[in-house]
């Protein structure tokens, strides 16, 4: 079966340098599919940005509108992946499976 076409849009885009990122909400376009993949967000958001590293891209609160086709959410380009371990809840990055922050904390892997 062939990918059905997917729409990205950024609104309310905004850089913070304190927190070294770029912060926006996004809107999928997603007509006849149930949802888009985090993963798959990441990809085309790096590819939108020209990010050089996806592992600097954080997107969460995705909720789909009634009816479907229409999803939204928040989204954050870290300007390297320093700032992101150092500005990133922990939770975050253990949803990203950031390997090095397993070891500073005793946390295991299932």
């Amino acid at each position: 079966m062939a990918e059905k076409a997917v729409t990205i849009r950024t609104r309310k885009f905004m850089t913070n340098r304190l927190l070294s990122r770029k912060q926006f909400v996004i809107d999928v376009l997603h007509p006849g599919r149930a949802n888009v993949s985090k993963a798959e967000l990441k990809e085309k958001l790096a590819r939108m940005y020209e990010v050089k590293d996806p592992n600097a891209i954080f997107v969460f609160k995705f909720r789909t509108h009634f009816g479907g086709g229409k999803s939204s959410g928040f989204g954050l380009i870290y300007d390297n992946v320093e700032s992101a371990k150092k500005f990133e809840p922990k939770y975050r990055l253990i949803r990203v499976n950031n390997c090095s922050f397993y070891s500073s904390y005793n946390v295991s892997l299932p």
